[in-house]
Parts: structure tokens; sequence; C-alpha cells
């Protein structure tokens, strides 16, 4: 009976991990997503000064946070599985690389020579690319909305009823991300405008949802992001657009 309880233990380690919380009064705050939406600010902060480590430190976040909102489908606990939430951090791992190799290249390319670290010149997107985001940010909502009934249906959660909003919001965020991220990687000011409608449905979602941290941090990075918003405009008004660095016959 000992090797048998021995054993089950060691089975659930990996649950035990995501399950372990502090107690808060009647809120159980759970490490990983505390430790996860910390390591993420510190990500926004260094993207604020447009330095390159902002990707792989945000991509640590990603994995991290992935856990949290899958907790309940991989049997940890009882809170409510977030499909977009889990979906985007996948999409931001891949865009993270992306960004990753882009702000490297670039700033091999254009800021060689500059002291202060930053990996990137701001610019604002055309109106091409703003009608694309948009189009792309709708329907990709009214898509992802669809995909994301279809899976809760696969595998419904017994401790959960969704509400007719929960769908839509979870889509809307899922894509927004999508857009301020890829936008971010391209440089444009208008990630950060991105992000703020984001966060406008992502705070009393998170907080709708028992996300407390993710609430907590939304509401801190909404702020954030006006800050940064600032920052980026202003370091477009003064300094020379880059020159976009080519997929191939870059040398380092």
């Amino acid at each position: 009976m000992q090797a048998l309880a021995l054993a089950d233990q060691t089975k659930n380690v990996f649950q035990q991990a995501i399950d372990a919380t502090i107690p808060i009064g009647p809120y159980q705050l759970h490490w990983l997503e505390l430790i996860g939406v910390l390591i993420g600010l510190a990500s926004a902060y260094l993207g604020m000064r447009r330095w390159v480590w902002a990707w792989p430190v945000g991509i640590l976040a990603n994995i991290m946070l992935f856990f949290v909102y899958l907790g309940a489908v991989f049997g940890a606990d009882e809170r409510i599985p977030l499909f977009g939430q889990a979906g985007r951090q996948v999409f931001f791992i891949v865009t993270s690389i992306y960004g990753w190799w882009r702000w490297s290249q670039v700033r091999r390319l254009n800021h060689a020579g500059d002291a202060s670290g930053v990996a990137i010149t701001p610019r604002w997107a055309t109106s091409r690319e703003r009608v694309a985001v948009v189009v792309f940010w709708l329907v990709g909502t009214v898509v992802v909305h669809q995909a994301f009934v279809w899976l809760w249906n696969l595998s419904p959660n017994p401790f959960f009823t969704p509400q007719w909003w929960f769908y839509w919001c979870d889509a809307w965020i899922f894509v927004g991300s999508i857009v301020a991220t890829y936008a971010m990687a391209r440089g444009w000011n208008e990630f950060w405008l991105a992000w703020i409608a984001v966060d406008l449905v992502g705070v009393p979602f998170a907080f709708a949802t028992d996300y407390v941290p993710t609430g907590v941090l939304y509401t801190f990075y909404g702020l954030f992001v006006l800050y940064g918003f600032t920052q980026w405009v202003k370091a477009s008004r003064v300094s020379v657009p880059d020159v976009e660095p080519q997929l191939t016959g870059t040398s380092s």
C-alpha cells in the first residue's frame, strides 16, 4: 500500500506544482500564475525599452501561463480552463521567436553602435496595414469563437457553465493578442493601442473567471501601456525608421 501511495504521489507531481497556492482569506493565490504574470510584466518593461531580451523573457512567462490556463484540463484542480488564454501563449512563443530574430537583425543593421541597447526604431503602420489588422481581428474573432465553442463541447467542464459572452471575450483576447504581438515585432506604435483594446475585455474577463493575478496584471499593464505608447511615439518622431532586414542574404 505504501508503494502504491508513493507511486500516486509521483504521478501527481505535475498537478501539485500547478495547484500550489498561497491562501489569502477565502482566495487561493496560485504560485505558478503569480510568477508567470510577474515575469510577463518584466517582459513588457523590456519591450517598452526596446531591448531584445523582452522576447526570451516573455517566452518563459508564456510557457508557465500555458499550464496555468489549462490546469483544469490536466486534472490539476477545479479552475475554469481558458482555451483562448492558453492558445495565445502558444502563439506568443511562435511570434516571440520571430520578434527575437527580427529585433536582433534590425539592431545589428541599424543600432550596432547604440549604447542604449535599443533594438528597433518604432513607426506608425500604414493605412493598408491598419485595414488589414482590423479585418483580421474582426474576422478572426468570429472564427476563433466558433472554434472555442467546438472545443468546449468536446470536453465540457462539470464545474462551470459558460454564458454567451465567455467565448466572445476569450476569442477577442486571443486574436487581439496575435495582432498586438505581431505589431510589436514589426515595431508599429499601434501595438500599444491593440493591447489597450485587449485589456478592456481582458480585465473584467480575468476577474469573472477567478484568475485574479491575471486581472491585476492586466489592470496595471493597462496603465503601463499608456506610458509605453507615449515613449514609442516620441521615439518615432525623433528617429529615422529602420531599414527592413531581409529573410535571406543578411549577414551577422
